[in-house]
């Protein structure tokens, strides 16, 4: 079975692509087939690069996100994906509300906060560097590298 994860914060223009870029690469060294997206529960960025500090920090850790871009969360999502990840606690409460209701229970992702799967961080969320100075971009690459590599090892073992 190949895993599929879907990363989600609020415009898709920071965490989540910096969660999906980390767990890329993390994926790539162990040989991994995932399938990794990620998206936005607001689409006041959609069809934007990430913000340039995080192309910025993914690119010192030899990752290149410039071509990424920003989607908002679909209904469909939730049958596309194995796992959907929040990056917070207000995301994956929204993610909980558009979740497609239905009798059927064709909607079959797994619903998580990220650093759940960080032992010690269950239930915290990753920090948000948007407002920040620039060194909280740093802050978040490596919540979300410890998160994937995690993750990763957890879905391998499955």
């Amino acid at each position: 079975m190949t895993h599929s994860i879907l990363f989600v914060c609020l415009g898709n223009i920071c965490r989540s692509p910096l969660a999906e870029a980390a767990l890329r690469a993390e994926a790539q060294r162990l040989r991994m087939d995932l399938i990794v997206d990620s998206a936005g529960t607001g689409g006041w960025h959609i069809g934007e690069a990430p913000d340039p500090r995080a192309q910025a920090v993914a690119r010192r850790h030899g990752v290149d996100i410039s071509g990424y871009q920003g989607r908002q969360v679909k209904p469909a999502d939730f049958r596309r994906f194995t796992h959907i990840i929040a990056l917070d606690h207000d995301n994956l409460a929204n993610l909980r509300r558009i979740a497609p209701q239905n009798e059927s229970g064709d909607a079959t992702a797994e619903l998580s906060l990220l650093l759940d799967h960080v032992p010690g961080r269950e239930g915290q969320a990753v920090a948000d560097p948007y407002f920040g100075d620039d060194d909280g971009f740093d802050v978040t690459w490596d919540e979300v590298t410890q998160a994937a590599r995690n993750l990763a090892f957890k879905l391998r073992g499955r």
